[in-house]
Parts: C-alpha cells; structure tokens; sequence
C-alpha cells in the first residue's frame, strides 16, 4: 500500500490534448463563489471546518473544481426507482489530492450512472492544503509538473493524501448503514476513482479489511506500476489512453500484478486520450469508457436485478 500512495498520482484530471507529453499545461485558476450542495451529507458530522478555507476555482478549460477540503461529504445521486438495478458505486474524482475536479470527473459521472440505473455517491475527500492565494498555486503546480516529467515515468516522487482514502472507506460504510434507505444491496457496492480518485480506490480495494472494500472498482488512468495483490482483492477494471503523459510509459505491471493473484480484471487501453480524459475525449475511443464500466458490471452479474 505504501507504495500507491506515494506514486506521482497528481496531476491532472483535466485535459491536456494540446500538450505534448510531459509538458505542463497552464493551470489558470480562476476563484469562484462556493458550489453550494444541499444534498451533500457530511461524512463526519460534527467535524469543524480546517485552518484553511475551503476554494472553488475554475479550472483548465474552465471546469469547476473544489481545494482545500477539511469537511468530506457524499453527495447521493439516485436513479429512477423504475430504473434501478440496486447496484451502487462511489465516485471518486482525481486532482492530485491538490483539488478535486467535481465538472470533469465528478457530477456529470454521477448523472450518468444514475441514468443507467446504479445509484452514485460523489465523494468530495479531504486534499492536500494548497496556498489560498491562486497564483501561488498555480506557481507550485507548476513546478510539481516539471518536476515529475524531469523524473520520467518510472519515478515515484511523493504525493499523498491518506484521508482521502479514509474518506472512501467512510462513504463505503455510510452507503451500507443506509443500503434499505437508498435502495441499493450492500453486496452491489462499488467504486470507481480517476487519477488520484484512482490511486485512492485501489487503496479501498486493497485494505486489509476485506469486508470494508469495495465489492469491486474502476480504475481509471491510475498509476499502473506493480503492486501486492491479495488472493481475495476485488474484481478490477481499468482504463488508460497510452499517450497519458503520467503513466502511459509504465508498461502494465498492476494488471500483470491482478492475473497473477487471479483476480478478475478488465484492461482498456486506448489509443489516445491523455490523462484526465474523464467522461471522454472527443474524437477518441475514450468516449466509450462509461459504456465499457457499465458493460462490465452488467457481465459480471452485478446489474440483475
């Protein structure tokens, strides 16, 4: 586990198509009034708000994202009780544990689950403290850019943040106490992470309490160097374009890594997209990432009804 944490799992969950590999792209961070989420459940309540102050920024190409995050909460998005399948998953969108990128990789992600019948819960964790200050920000962001694409693939620089994945072994257990409330069966509850949503899924998936992990997760163009598989970790799926510029290069060892354990895993790896692809790239066959999950779930016997 250690490991994981510690890979370079940052840093984008937005797009970087225009770039060329290993080239930071511009952060642009642009402060915004607080999203204000009324169906947001704090994860612990009671829990006092940090010494620094919760910042919501636009982003990138102007995509919504939330830092500096000292109160976690789950935001349920259910489906149509004429819809439902009972199968439930756990959002947990990337950012490099510096912010939380809620527009690419968060609520739309949710919409769409829920449209599909498998009731979804947006997990806002609890980030790294970044300056309040946006140009210091982007400043830092800037150099922790440079410095990975100067270590190459192969490097694991240290980035971490182990209360997010305190925080998706919370939001698994809120789900469960709250299974008859929300419709959803216990046994059908999942996860799915996007680049340091990832990082902290497989973190979940690979707990030593097998019966507080996931019954089974997404990981999404997360690091993809080996890691310790235990005979009973839960089933995988994963995705990753091969020109990500963050780990493309790595080769495909944490997939070698679940066929050894013999373990149930599902590779897609795509000709383009780059990292943060999120819902899709227009114009590559990332777009039909969500389709491939769902596809997935329904094979595997996790839909029915």
């Amino acid at each position: 586990m250690k490991r994981l944490l510690t890979l370079a799992g940052l840093l984008l969950a937005a797009p970087l198509a225009a770039q060329p590999a290993g080239v930071p792209p511009s952060l642009k961070a642009e402060r915004i009034a607080p999203v204000i989420d009324p169906t947001a459940i704090p994860l612990y309540p009671g829990m006092k708000q940090g010494r620094v102050i919760e910042r919501w920024d636009r982003m990138f190409d102007g995509q919504r994202a939330v830092r500096n995050v000292t109160q976690p909460t789950l935001t349920p998005v259910l489906p149509d009780p004429a819809k439902a399948t009972g199968a439930a998953v756990i959002i947990i969108p990337g950012g490099g544990f510096q912010f939380i990128s809620m527009d690419n990789e968060g609520w739309p992600v949710a919409r769409w689950l829920a449209d599909h019948g498998i009731a979804a819960f947006i997990l806002k964790y609890r980030t790294n403290e970044t300056e309040d200050d946006e140009a210091a920000m982007e400043a830092r962001m800037a150099r922790i850019f440079a410095d990975a694409a100067r270590a190459g693939p192969k490097a694991t620089p240290r980035l971490e943040e182990p209360r997010a994945t305190e925080d998706a072994l919370a939001a698994l257990r809120m789900v469960r106490a709250r299974a008859a409330e929300w419709h959803v069966d216990p046994a059908r509850l999942g996860a799915i992470g996007f680049s340091a949503g990832a990082m902290t899924s497989i973190n979940a998936a690979l707990t030593a309490d097998a019966a507080a992990r996931p019954a089974f997760f997404g990981y999404i163009y997360g690091p993809m160097l080996p890691v310790a598989v235990p005979t009973d970790a839960p089933p995988m799926f994963a995705a990753l374009a091969l020109d990500d510029p963050l780990f493309g290069g790595q080769g495909l060892g944490i997939i070698d890594a679940w066929r050894l354990a013999r373990r149930p895993v599902e590779l897609h790896a795509y000709q383009k997209g780059s990292h943060g692809f999120g819902m899709g790239r227009p114009g590559t066959t990332t777009t039909l990432m969500l389709d491939q999950f769902r596809l997935w779930l329904e094979t595997n016997g996790w839909l029915a009804k």
